[in-house]
């Protein structure tokens, strides 16, 4: 046999059949439960017996907060005015709009106590609203031309970057409170209220306003050129944007206690324009317990929970005494039950 009939000749066969392994033949052991009747009735009453109480602590926690919240946008106008004349107030740069609002704290009050700015209408997460800025300015100097993403807030009258840019920075809160107790003055602790993440990451301590509210497109609060973004807390917390049309926004911290029945005078500065778009300004001072602040839902939506699995358990339990039923009882199948039957079209 010479060499080309060896080139014919066929060549062992290579199996293609895959190799036997129990995961691609899935025949891996596997837990399969059955739930009997006493097993569902047991998993409803665990669940009760742990939503039920985490329920009414987070109802007794909640009804434990203390919160003063008041609406200051419409006492802080100057008597009756029309939509129109609203609007003609708030920016109008020479209108004197300083609102004292004096109340009487309802308990005991300890400290820390927290005070919020509360802004009702106002969609911080409309689509163009939060893509007007750029996270890349913020934490860089490198970066301040960065500013293609913040239009119509992105440069000045000469063509120089604003830093910040953007209609989220550039609408910033700026109405101010200053608290007086007794005819002396209540500090406003505003520092390290926002997140520490943001300030290390996100805000650079390299960073300085630039070009903010000077040009004449004017908007909210200004900033302080010579303090580095991640110091300006309050702009922090602005640029954290609010998933819903009403929110509370954190101001600052009252580092003291206030005693039952004390009056309280605030110095508002009714600055921030919410007449435009029929929005609503409160003035919220709550304290805090180990859930946080006043929130009845949590609290409810346990109770709920736990009661609505508590009523099923019972209600299980009440018809498996009444008539029960053997596991796995053959007469139940379709076939005994309708014996007549033979065939279903």
């Amino acid at each position: 046999m010479n060499s080309l009939d060896e080139s014919f000749r066929p060549s062992c066969a290579v199996s293609k059949k895959p190799k036997y392994s129990r995961f691609t033949q899935q025949d891996l052991p596997a837990c399969k439960p059955i739930l009997t009747p006493g097993t569902v009735i047991a998993i409803l009453l665990c669940i009760a017996v742990v939503f039920i109480p985490v329920g009414l602590s987070s109802l007794s926690a909640s009804k434990n907060v203390v919160e003063i919240v008041h609406r200051y946008d419409d006492a802080c106008l100057p008597g009756e005015l029309s939509d129109d004349e609203r609007v003609e107030f708030i920016q109008d740069a020479k209108t004197n709009k300083t609102c004292t609002r004096t109340f009487t704290v309802p308990k005991e009050m300890k400290q820390p106590i927290f005070v919020y700015y509360h802004l009702d209408n106002f969609y911080q997460n409309h689509r163009r609203y939060v893509k007007s800025r750029n996270d890349h300015q913020l934490s860089s100097p490198k970066n301040e031309f960065r500013t293609k993403s913040c239009e119509p807030e992105a440069l000045d009258d000469n063509n120089k970057p604003i830093v910040p840019c953007g209609l989220i920075a550039w609408s910033l809160f700026n109405d101010t409170f200053n608290f007086v107790r007794s005819s002396s003055p209540l500090p406003v602790n505003k520092k390290d209220i926002s997140w520490r993440s943001d300030r290390k990451n996100k805000f650079g301590s390299d960073v300085y306003p630039k070009n903010f509210q000077k040009s004449g497109f004017i908007g909210g609060a200004k900033l302080n050129d010579t303090m580095p973004l991640s110091e300006q807390e309050d702009l922090i917390i602005w640029m954290r944007t609010a998933a819903l049309p009403s929110f509370r926004k954190l101001y600052g911290k009252i580092e003291a206690d206030l005693q039952a029945d004390e009056k309280i005078t605030v110095v508002i500065q009714n600055n921030y324009n919410t007449y435009s778009f029929n929005g609503k300004k409160k003035l919220v001072i709550s304290t805090v317990t180990w859930i946080g602040g006043k929130n009845d839902f949590l609290g409810k939506t346990y109770l709920s929970v736990g009661g609505t699995s508590l009523f099923v358990a019972v209600s299980f339990g009440v018809l498996y005494l009444i008539r029960p039923r053997p596991l796995g009882d053959s007469a139940y199948l379709s076939w005994n039950r309708y014996p007549n039957l033979d065939s279903f079209d």
